[in-house]
């Protein structure tokens, strides 16, 4: 059996191969330099100073994101793998340690701001010095040597994947809290078209399979694969727009206490939210930041940058409510991944799918990800893996909720119907949007 080929490289599993496995290094190697090309590509437009700014304690700075997804490399590839290798400089091991206990210390991520040393230059030499490694590495490996160290690699290439997202939506907030409103990229032509009518598709009841399956890749939290009891739903044909979300706030959404759980009306007193992160007033025009700087709202764009919290009293004000994630994932089965991506260098939901092969919905991967119901918690048998790996997912299944598709900040390849991001509902500087569901009789 072969476990990894040319064709299939992109999605093989992060699970333990298979006693016998056969990987194919030159695909691994190869998808490894493209998608450590991609995550610097996607600096270019810095300059030296826009690499350390740390905007809030969720963000990091730039530098940061390249430096950790290198000493990931280092700590779980290298340093296990190849024999006699001498880390590029030690004290890293704690600089740019995120959260793993097990492996050692971390610097206090709220400071990480504060490290203008190394340099930016310095973590471009680490990246390099750590390409070698890793190059000669799998280039040396062989049989069952490399078919246990391909687990991880993919599991560092998918982590990289994460941080290209990271770089850009950390950096968009950076830039939005510059009174310059600096330029990242310039603006993509805008997609032209009206905006399709809200309908519904109706899925009945049943029990369904939920979770990854075959020999795609998937992170640990997508797995065991189960069953679930589905009772009969709706849910909407295309995303909330901004103008549709506008009507909410010029109808008093962010007033009314009784569209709002709780905590939600707390955190918006508390914060002043009175429109999604990066909407600002101009006379009677609602703008926003985005990084190809201050830009009118375009009405049929789908609205981004909302917390779970303001999804929710969305939903209710509209007289629906978010979908499931077992409902979402129900109804994207066999679509295809329509949409924009971070390939598609965007940075920014369009008003309409990149191709006309969404079937009934549209925009289920790709613009923005999609706030679920759903608490962020262990599958049915679900159990984190011994050791520091472990510690990549499960430590994080309290207080913070489910979100499915991609953005488009998210690779292409890096989508799939069974990913479960997850944030805290306060969160909003990622391109998360909505999409309504609701029951059926």
């Amino acid at each position: 059996m072969n476990w990894i080929t040319g064709d299939s490289l992109a999605t093989a599993t992060a699970r333990r191969a298979p006693s016998n496995a056969v990987v194919d290094e030159s695909a691994l190697a190869r998808l490894y330099r493209t998608t450590r090309g991609v995550t610097e590509s996607l600096c270019e437009p810095l300059a030296a100073e826009d690499y350390v700014v740390q905007s809030m304690p969720d963000a990091s700075p730039t530098k940061w994101h390249l430096a950790h997804t290198t000493w990931l490399f280092e700590t779980f590839v290298l340093a296990r793998h190849r024999r006699g290798y001498r880390p590029y400089c030690p004290e890293f091991a704690t600089l740019f340690n995120s959260y793993y206990e097990t492996v050692g210390p971390q610097w206090p991520r709220p400071s990480r701001g504060l490290l203008s040393r190394p340099t930016v230059r310095e973590v471009y030499r680490y990246r390099a010095y750590v390409d070698e490694q890793m190059a000669g590495l799998l280039h040396t490996a062989n049989g069952k040597d490399l078919a246990n160290l391909a687990a991880t690699t993919l599991l560092g290439i998918n982590h990289e994947q994460q941080h290209q997202e990271l770089i850009i939506t950390d950096i968009k907030h950076a830039f939005a809290a510059n009174p310059l409103y600096p330029v990242y990229r310039e603006p993509a032509p805008d997609v032209e078209g009206a905006t399709a009518s809200l309908t519904w598709v109706e899925f009945p009841e049943g029990t369904v399979w939920i979770g990854g399956e075959g020999d795609g890749f998937f992170f640990d939290n997508e797995l065991p694969r189960h069953q679930v009891f589905v009772r009969p739903f709706r849910i909407a044909n295309r995303l909330v727009t901004n103008e549709e979300y506008a009507r909410f706030i010029a109808d008093g959404g962010y007033e009314r206490h009784e569209l709002w759980l709780s905590d939600g009306w707390a955190t918006r007193q508390a914060q002043g939210w009175n429109a999604p992160l990066y909407w600002e007033k101009r006379g009677a025009q609602w703008c926003a930041m985005t990084l190809a700087g201050l830009r009118a709202v375009n009405p049929n764009e789908p609205v981004c940058h909302v917390s779970y919290y303001e999804a929710d009293a969305y939903a209710r004000w509209a007289g629906f409510r978010l979908p499931t994630e077992h409902e979402w994932e129900t109804a994207a089965a066999g679509q295809a991944l329509g949409g924009h991506f971070l390939d598609a260098q965007r940075f920014h939901p369009a008003a309409l799918p990149a191709t006309d092969d969404h079937g009934p919905l549209y925009q289920l991967y790709g613009d923005v990800w999609q706030w679920t119901a759903s608490a962020y918690a262990a599958y049915p048998g679900y159990r984190p893996a011994p050791g520091a790996l472990g510690e990549y997912n499960g430590k994080f299944m309290s207080n913070r909720f489910v979100l499915r598709g991609a953005s488009c900040a998210t690779a292409r390849s890096h989508a799939r119907l069974t990913y479960r991001n997850f944030f805290a509902p306060e969160a909003r500087w990622q391109f998360s949007g909505i999409r309504l569901a609701g029951d059926l009789a």
